[in-house]
């Protein structure tokens, strides 16, 4: 391999670096919602893959069904993250133009988890 392309090569990548470092700040700013309960409990998740509010309807609050609630909360929340994660995944294969490369596919290395 020559110089020149080993330079093109090297040029790219870090190109792809900062766009990647780009999109992860984006991503950051951008959230998702999910209900559950038919709209009872709300969360909204952050492409970072944080819970950023839970909203509760009143009605749904029952002090002798606490376990109706947490299941609602739970579903909410994992479908909210889900969906921050298939956006993250969504914006990743636009950057890399559906190619998997290693060592970037997963969330946690664009996040450093």
């Amino acid at each position: 391999m020559s110089k020149k392309m080993l330079g093109d090569i090297m040029r790219q990548a870090q190109k792809l670096q900062e766009e990647m470092q780009k999109m992860q700040e984006e991503a950051k700013k951008k959230t998702v919602e999910a209900t559950s309960g038919g709209g009872m409990v709300t969360v909204v998740a952050s492409g970072a893959l944080e819970i950023i509010s839970i909203k509760i309807d009143r009605e749904v609050v029952n002090p002798d069904d606490v376990e109706m609630l947490q299941d609602l909360i739970l579903a909410a929340v994992n479908e909210a993250l889900r969906r921050a994660q298939e956006m993250v995944n969504e914006e990743m294969s636009k950057l890399t133009m559906g190619m998997q490369i290693p060592g970037i596919g997963g969330l946690g290395n664009i996040f450093g988890k």
